[in-house]
């Protein structure tokens, strides 16, 4: 799902429904309350925020269980990215790193204390590298291919291997401003 409806990217840009996406990318279909204990959260605003991202097709209503009061949410799709300028791109953009940002640091807080293949095969890495913006493109076109098997078992959980977390992978390719180089073909 492509979003570039600026009322649709105001309505991600919220940590609790960012939250609510990924859970129901992982979990599968959940109630507000199943959603809930899961964040740490309330029923009344897990189901708030679930109705507020099906009103921009996020999420709808799956097929319940039985019991008339349950009302399971499942995602729409399990892939959402935004493009777009504009005040409400730069919001969810700013939410989103601001998020994963927080998730590295707590891991980093926390990793002595994860059992020793998961603290081994964790990483956080940079680089700064002088790419044109084909190569960026190129870059990113490969390193989607690369998480692209990873992706399909959100879809099928009978596929996800025994002894797997989940894991977030922050990708980002984003120009360094360092001030000792300019474009080249720049008139400066």
């Amino acid at each position: 799902m492509d979003v570039t409806d600026p009322q649709a990217l105001r309505a991600l840009a919220h940590p609790v429904r960012l939250d609510l996406i990924e859970l129901l990318g992982t979990a599968g279909p959940l109630t507000a309350a199943e959603s809930a204990r899961r964040l740490g959260s309330t029923q009344a605003s897990c189901s708030y925020h679930l109705r507020l991202l099906a009103k921009y097709g996020y999420v709808e209503e799956a097929t319940s269980s039985g019991d008339g009061r349950e009302h399971p949410w499942q995602l729409t799709d399990v892939r959402q990215s935004w493009s777009g300028a504009g005040p409400a791109a730069r919001e969810l953009e700013r939410v989103f790193v601001q998020r994963e940002a927080d998730r590295i640091l707590a891991w980093q807080s926390a990793c002595s204390e994860q059992v020793s293949p998961w603290r081994e095969a964790a990483f956080i890495t940079g680089a700064s590298l002088p790419l044109t913006a084909d190569e960026l493109e190129d870059v990113r076109s490969r390193l989607s291919a690369v998480l692209e098997p990873y992706i399909a078992r959100l879809s099928n959980p009978a596929d996800r291997p025994a002894g797997h977390r989940m894991v977030r992978v922050l990708l980002a390719g984003t120009p360094a401003e360092t001030g000792d180089d300019e474009p080249a073909g720049s008139d400066a």
